[in-house]
């Protein structure tokens, strides 16, 4: 899934050696953590959001086979 993000966003941005995706699991769920250059922010969130709310759409999507709910946070 990981890579799967960091695939997502590397066209977007203009600092790709900056992209960082952590994981954090308990029994219920799956957190990513994707963290970009601080000029990339603004593209990656899109107007009013677009574009962070179509990426967690397809990483929720990938992630339907698990059986712990997936979230995706942009930092």
């Amino acid at each position: 899934m990981k890579a799967l993000i960091e695939t997502i966003v590397r066209p977007l941005v203009d600092y790709p050696e900056h992209i960082v995706v952590t994981e954090e699991e308990n029994e219920h769920k799956i957190r990513y953590h994707l963290s970009v250059h601080e000029n990339d922010v603004g593209k990656v969130i899109g107007k009013n959001g677009r574009i962070a709310k179509a990426i967690r759409t397809v990483v929720y999507a990938a992630g339907s086979d698990v059986k712990k709910k997936v979230y995706l946070d942009i930092m």
